[in-house]
């Protein structure tokens, strides 16, 4: 009989995790069991649909006159986003992604305590560095995207049985070293495979 390894340790549940958001340029926090400090700037509440990390690629197939079945693929594209809700929409660095602006336009009046802001018809790129991590009792997944930007946002419902949030998409850009993505975890060892 076939003895099958598993071991329960080795998986994860995304039971709670958090956001950031700093400029370009600022560099990946050391773990992520470290609480980022400034310049990176939380993205406070994220809905109860958690972190969708998603890989988007694709491939030509080469085969030979003849075959029916390719000798080689090869990949034409791969991209990585992360996608998100986030729930505190009122916070700064979330109006400031959301709407693409500096977050120093969006202090208050000191007389009205109004903020006031206008959408552009033809926004600028926005890139900015952003960290993202997961966790589940001992074990921790941190991504540390150094240039990333928005390249989808959801519609916005205000409803009385609703939370109003921003849904959005975070596209990975190749920084100067051409990676996407950092990942730095704190997983469970892996147990020797015996055989048995």
């Amino acid at each position: 009989m076939v003895n099958i390894t598993r071991a329960a340790d080795l998986t994860i549940i995304g039971t709670t995790g958090g956001g950031w958001v700093a400029d370009v340029g600022t560099s990946a926090p050391a773990s992520p069991l470290v609480q980022p400090v400034a310049p990176w700037a939380p993205l406070g509440c994220i809905s109860d649909d958690g972190l969708t990390y998603g890989f988007d690629e694709d491939s030509q197939e080469f085969t030979p006159w003849g075959l029916t079945s390719p000798i080689r693929t090869t990949i034409t594209k791969s991209i990585r986003t992360f996608k998100v809700t986030l729930w505190e929409t009122a916070r700064v660095a979330v109006q400031s992604i959301m709407y693409r602006i500096p977050s120093g336009d969006l202090v208050p009046d000191g007389e009205s305590g109004l903020t006031s802001f206008a959408e552009t018809a033809t926004p600028t790129p926005d890139r900015r560095a952003w960290h993202f991590a997961v966790f589940d009792g001992d074990t921790a997944r941190g991504f540390y995207v150094p240039q990333g930007e928005i390249s989808d946002r959801s519609d916005v419902s205000f409803k009385q049985d609703e939370m109003s949030g921003y849904e959005i998409t975070i596209t990975a850009y190749p920084d100067d070293a051409g990676n996407t993505v950092y990942h730095t975890d704190k997983l469970p060892v892996t147990p020797a495979y015996s055989g048995s």
